[in-house]
């Protein structure tokens, strides 16, 4: 089934798919939008989700005791195991399945996992990498605001050079972090028998395919996120889909997939725009742009931005016409 934006908005007019609204998330957030959209996809398609979230901001701020923003199944769980609870899950699912327990067999289910930047990138890798690698159907998406903001902006292994953190600050003497960030979606990638992607909330149909792709394939996903920290990027709080576009326009978020191994770029970018502009934007690289070595640094990240997307490029021509094992 082939979704687009008018069937299901359609479908969830006067619905709140997954996470319903009075959370205290920060106006502008983009991270219940990255759940909304893939929960609703899959409602869409006629699957039950069930869901498990890991410690951080979303969780913190949807579930403050004893209220909760979520109306479908759902486990709160530690910083570092949220795809372990969720391939145990899953892992129970199919022998209640196979000794003919379930009240209904022919119910669909789709089970995600959630987790922040911190909690997938660092804390968590560990946890996701052997979910993973055992094969369990489920889909974990991360959603990437490049820092621990549920305590208050801590740098993280997804933290780009240059960004004001206070683990990591800007100032006269320091420019912040100095190490790229971690290439996540590669890490993944890596692990063979899964299907990748990285998504935005400003290109939605992409997200929705991307999301029902997922939902087919017969087996691990790993769904990375764009989603802009409104309070500790230090930008309006209407702007998160406007910075996510730009970082899809100048590189710096490029939207590809990865099936067991063949590349796919879906959406070329005729031109890119300097990543500067993605930069010059957002309040948190607003020290950095104040030193005077400023220029060397986004140098160096556009260098990187660059080389990365015609990597992408030569990767989806060399596997083309590779069969999907």
């Amino acid at each position: 089934m082939a979704l687009n934006i008018m069937q299901l908005a359609t479908m969830f007019a006067d619905k709140h798919p997954g996470i319903t609204s009075g959370h205290r998330l920060c106006p502008g957030c983009a991270a219940p939008n990255v759940a909304k959209f893939a929960l609703m996809t899959a409602e869409a398609l006629g699957y039950t989700p069930v869901v498990g979230f890991a410690t951080g901001c979303m969780e913190v701020s949807t579930t403050i005791y004893p209220y909760t923003a979520w109306n479908v199944p759902y486990i709160h769980n530690a910083f570092e195991n949220v795809a372990a609870t969720v391939s145990g899950v899953e892992t129970a699912y199919r022998a209640l399945l196979k000794k003919g327990r379930l009240v209904d067999p022919n119910k669909k289910y789709a089970f995600f996992a959630f987790g922040g930047d911190g909690g997938t990138y660092d804390i968590g890798l560990q946890a996701l990498s052997g979910a993973v690698e055992r094969g369990h159907k489920f889909i974990y998406i991360v959603y990437d605001n490049e820092g621990y903001m549920n305590t208050g902006n801590q740098r993280s292994g997804a933290t780009p050079p240059g960004s004001q953190t206070t683990t990591q600050p800007v100032g006269k003497k320091l420019s912040g972090k100095i190490q790229l960030k971690k290439n996540i979606v590669e890490i993944m990638a890596a692990h063979e028998n899964v299907y990748v992607a990285t998504v935005s909330t400003s290109e939605p149909m992409d997200f929705f395919k991307k999301i029902e792709k997922a939902l087919n394939f017969d087996g691990p996903s790993f769904i990375a996120a764009m989603s802009p920290c409104v309070r500790f990027w230090r930008v309006n709080d209407d702007k998160a889909v406007e910075i996510s576009k730009l970082a899809v326009e100048t590189g710096y978020w490029p939207l590809y997939e990865v099936e067991r191994g063949v590349y796919r770029v879906t959406k070329k970018v005729k031109e890119l725009k300097p990543v500067r502009e993605f930069i010059e934007k957002q309040g948190r690289f607003r020290p950095l742009l104040k030193r005077p070595d400023a220029d060397e640094i986004i140098n160096e990240l556009q260098e990187y931005v660059t080389s990365r997307w015609e990597r992408l490029l030569a990767l989806e021509e060399a596997t083309k016409d590779k069969p999907i094992r």
